[in-house]
């Protein structure tokens, strides 16, 4: 028996099979509940932690390039404050709040569907570090559900950029997401997100995916 040859022939069928399985698995799409955060300007960054200030990073997100800071915000609207918000990276033309319905309600700002970096006429908000205090005048959006892509996932999946899909999300509580956003970028990676009112409307857990409905 020539065991050398028998396990070479065995690490083939593993590639093998485990680039079918990727290729049948591109059509389960991963979903991540997004919780509520804080995307920073520059500017901003500056005026409530000071000039030069570095930033720890807490952990890298799913999405190649982004992280999650160790610092924390506190929202304050006119109804409420939600402490501990977290921060991502890196930096932000604008400033942008991201918030579940349900945060909304909780501060008493109110909820406007929008794509990411779309803040135009849009609530605005109080943040602090407990320190220093800024004034937003619009940037409180709740997050249109949205999909990751690289172009190669993109095609494989018969879509493109800016395209609105039907998904059914595989769970113990299956829903139908429609006109959920196709968002294509070479740096991406497949995912899709949802805010944490979406998440627990389909009971959202790590076995959950999602799939094109058609």
């Amino acid at each position: 028996m020539n065991t050398e040859l028998d396990n070479l022939v065995e690490l083939i069928k593993e590639k093998i099979m485990a680039n079918l399985d990727g290729k049948k698995d591109i059509k389960k799409i991963p979903i991540e509940g997004s919780g509520r955060h804080v995307h920073l300007s520059k500017e901003d960054m500056e005026k409530l932690f000071g000039e030069n200030y570095k930033f720890t990073v807490l952990k890298e997100l799913s999405q190649p390039g982004q992280v999650a800071y160790k610092e924390r915000v506190r929202l304050i609207g006119p109804k409420g404050v939600i402490e501990g918000v977290v921060i991502l990276g890196p930096a932000r033309e604008k400033t942008q709040v991201e918030l579940s319905l349900t945060d909304g309600r909780l501060l008493g700002v109110k909820g406007v569907l929008r794509e990411s970096g779309k803040i135009e006429n849009t609530p605005g908000i109080i943040l602090s570090n407990g320190k220093n205090f800024i004034e937003i005048k619009e940037g409180v959006i709740v997050a249109k559900n949205h999909i990751h892509m690289n172009e190669e996932e993109a095609k494989e999946l018969n879509v493109k950029d800016k395209d609105l899909v039907k998904i059914k999300v595989h769970s113990e509580r299956p829903v139908i997401f429609e006109d959920v956003l196709i968002r294509v970028n070479k740096n991406f990676k497949l995912s899709m997100h949802i805010d944490y009112d979406e998440g627990n409307s389909c009971m959202l857990d790590k076995d959950s995916y999602g799939v094109i409905y058609e």
